[in-house]
This record gives C-alpha cells, structure tokens and sequence, in this order.
C-alpha cells in the first residue's frame, strides 16, 4: 500500500488530500485544510510549515503532489502563494518523499481524460473516488484533483 498526499497550497486556506494506491487502484483516504486565519503573512507561512510536518509524519505518504504556480495579472498574488507552497514543500526535506509538481491545465486533461462526458471537475473527483459527500471547501478539491493527477501519472496515464 501506498499513499499520495496532494496539496493545494494558499496564504489564506491550504487544502490537503490523502488518496491510497492499492493493486493500481486508489481510494479515498481522507482530506482537510490549513485555515490560516492569523493577520500577520509570515505567521502563516510558518502555520502552514508546521502543520505540513505535522501530517506528514502521522500519515507517513509515499508521494507528494503540488500545484505549480500561475503567475497572472497580481504578481502579489502570486509570490504570496509562492511563499505558501515553500512552506509546504519544506515541511518535507526530512521525510524523503518524491515530490511532483502539476499545473492546472495538467490536472483539468487528466481529469477530462478519466470522465469525457462530464466537464464538472467536482463530479468527476466525486465519481472517481466514490465520494457521496461534496461539502468539501475548493481548495480540498483541487488537493483532491492533484493527487488523482499524481496517480495517473505515476501509471504513466498523463
């Protein structure tokens, strides 16, 4: 058994997913997020540090997935989540864990490729990992979808 860890990385909230890999199959573990609801930027980021570590050694993944960056119109925006997502991936320099990192087109063509008929990313991560609930925040599924890239990936699939 394997486990991937995906995440979607933010200033504000910093969601997380936890899919299991089982005879080239994955399930649904669980997922959450970080909410970072302190005022101060680089209280945050060491939130988001700690909290990373924390998780990755409870639930000790195999595999670590991450958004890459878009870069659009608010550059503040943009080193904001930059600055989030180091956070994350430092909380993994002492596990050795392979980290892999995908953009969102990339993650929207996997999904597409796993359920054409259906353009609704949401339903297509609740369908794939037989999830009947939806109430999960946007930033849980994005984790969610990344994980599910990772796996595909990692079956050479994308």
């Amino acid at each position: 058994m394997k486990i991937i860890l995906g995440v979607d990385p933010g200033s504000k909230i910093t969601g997380y997913g936890f899919l299991e890999l089982y005879k080239n199959e994955i399930n649904y573990l669980f997922s959450g997020y970080i909410f970072l609801k302190d005022k101060n930027f680089f209280k945050r980021l060491n939130i988001i540090y700690k909290e990373m570590k924390l998780i990755i050694k409870k639930y000790n993944p195999n595999y670590f997935a991450i958004e890459k960056i878009f870069v659009g119109k608010n550059m503040d925006s943009a080193i904001k989540l930059s600055h989030a997502r180091s956070a994350a991936i430092l909380a993994l320099n002492n596990f050795n864990i392979p980290i892999y990192e995908y953009t969102f087109s990339q993650v929207k063509k996997c999904l597409l490729k796993i359920d054409n008929n259906n353009t609704n990313i949401k339903n297509i991560i609740l369908n794939r990992l037989k999830i009947n609930n939806n109430n999960f925040k946007e930033d849980v599924f994005d984790a969610l979808a990344i994980a599910i890239t990772n796996f595909y990936d990692i079956k050479n699939f994308i």
